[in-house]
């Protein structure tokens, strides 16, 4: 399990397409069965495909400065949610990060929403939300530094579209801006130590000394992909240590009096940053030679996200939309390394107020870094087999559509929630492992493209 290391905080979040063989088993087994059987399945797969063109409705395009006039029927859905969860079948398809920022600009000037949330480093986050707020920094500069390692992948036009959009968005709307947040655990950049030391040093100089000794020798001194491989090397029990000695600041300023008003608020937000810099010292102390503490280790990482962003939503007061692969904003862990997902621990927090979209595609394009040399390349998968989900999907007369599975006809919502072959591909490929998944229990509205087509990658490779 070792060798999971350097991408297993994208590639293990993100599941593979159905592997040749299972393709093949569900061709042969069609194949197979008595004719009045096959003559029941067609049947009955008409009657899906009928009941899902009754009530899906058609995203015309997923430009994201076309019109939003398509996007009026996914605002009904989501309703008055407070957090949107919003998945892609791969890490690396423009047209799942382009209808993400078509979505989220919909959101944003028709729904109240304020935040976009990234499945990217909680330090990484504050760099880019800086920089949309108030110009701080130089996009570039900051991709190239902070898409690093397992999140070079973000490092694409796309995502720097939406975030150039955010920052035109806030030079006109100085009052009233929109925000960037990172909500994950892979890493802790120099500058959230300064953050937490700094604050020690204002408010509480009396533990200064004490705050510096434990996160002495911690903080970053390389860039993040040389800084994160080189701690998943350190031995497991020093690993450890250092999750003791963040877990004991952290300890050590949510016993700290918050005083009120802006003190308040810079006390909540010391002790995130001091949260942030433990979950990566917890996150990095398994073991990750074990297959059991991985799973320990990614149900952590999980947890970690959603607890992020529902902090996130009590301090802003924000509606957010939390934009991640269809792994982490499902209810359903479908996959054993996943015992529970960032959309089942947001479901328990927020109840009605967390809603979980789901996309999928019928055939396409996609940037990952091979699992075997870590070289970035573009990935083309065909059309989708008989038997999986997207085969029937696909069959529907609209060519990308939106569904909202609660209030699907019965038929519909009856073949959604039974488990079958789903690509769900992420930032590594290939992946030899098949996903059967049941759609209604993961998501509850969901996202159909008929084609999809590779990032614009603009990292190294």
């Amino acid at each position: 399990m070792a060798v999971i290391v350097p991408s297993v905080l994208l590639s293990l979040g993100a599941l593979a397409v159905a592997a040749p063989a299972a393709g093949d088993e569900a061709k042969q087994s069609a194949a197979g069965v008595p004719a009045p059987e096959a003559a029941d399945s067609a049947q009955r797969e008409r009657r899906v495909v009928d009941a899902v063109e009754r009530s899906a409705r058609t995203l015309r395009s997923t430009d994201p400065e076309g019109s939003l006039k398509d996007l009026g029927a996914l605002g009904r859905m989501v309703g008055d949610a407070r957090v949107v969860g919003l998945g892609e079948a791969t890490h690396g398809s423009r047209d799942f990060f382009r209808m993400k920022h078509k979505v989220f600009r919909y959101l944003v000037e028709e729904k109240g929403f304020r935040t976009f949330s990234l499945e990217l480093p909680w330090s990484s986050g504050l760099r880019i939300d800086a920089y949309v707020l108030r110009g701080e920094g130089n996009l570039e500069d900051i991709a190239r530094e902070e898409f690093q390692g397992s999140y070079r992948i973000w490092n694409n036009q796309d995502y720097r579209d939406l975030i150039e959009w955010m920052r035109d968005h806030n030079r006109r709307h100085p009052d009233d801006p929109v925000r960037f947040m990172g909500d994950d655990m892979g890493y802790a950049g120099p500058e959230l130590y300064d953050r937490v030391t700094d604050y020690v040093a204002r408010a509480h100089p009396r533990l200064r000394a004490r705050v510096a000794e434990l996160y002495r020798g911690l903080a970053p001194t390389t860039d993040a992909d040389t800084y994160s491989r080189r701690y998943l090397e350190l031995p497991q029990a020093e690993r450890a240590d250092r999750a003791e000695r963040t877990r004991k600041v952290l300890e050590l300023l949510r016993r700290q009096p918050p005083g009120s008003g802006a003190a308040r608020q810079e006390h909540a937000w010391a002790v995130q940053h001091a949260r942030a810099v433990h979950q990566l010292a917890q996150g990095f102390s398994y073991d990750v030679t074990d297959e059991d503490q991985v799973v320990r280790m990614m149900r952590y990482r999980d947890q970690v996200m959603a607890e992020n962003v529902a902090w996130w939503h009590r301090r802003t007061g924000d509606r957010i939309l939390l934009s991640a692969h269809n792994t982490h904003v499902s209810y359903d862990a479908f996959d054993a390394r996943y015992p529970r997902t960032q959309g089942a621990f947001l479901r328990d927090t927020l109840g009605e107020d967390y809603v979980s979209v789901g996309s999928s595609f019928h055939q396409g394009a996609f940037k990952a870094f091979g699992t075997d040399d870590n070289v970035m390349r573009t990935y083309r998968v065909d059309a989708a087999r008989p038997g999986s989900n997207e085969h029937t999907l696909d069959k529907v007369r609209r060519r990308d559509y939106v569904l909202d599975m609660r209030t699907a006809p019965a038929a519909a919502r009856a073949w959604l929630d039974e488990p079958r072959v789903t690509r769900n591909i992420g930032a590594g490929w290939p992946d030899p492992m098949t996903y059967e998944i049941a759609l209604g229990e993961a998501h509850d509205i969901l996202v159909h493209l008929h084609d999809v087509e590779a990032t614009d990658y603009l990292g190294t490779p």
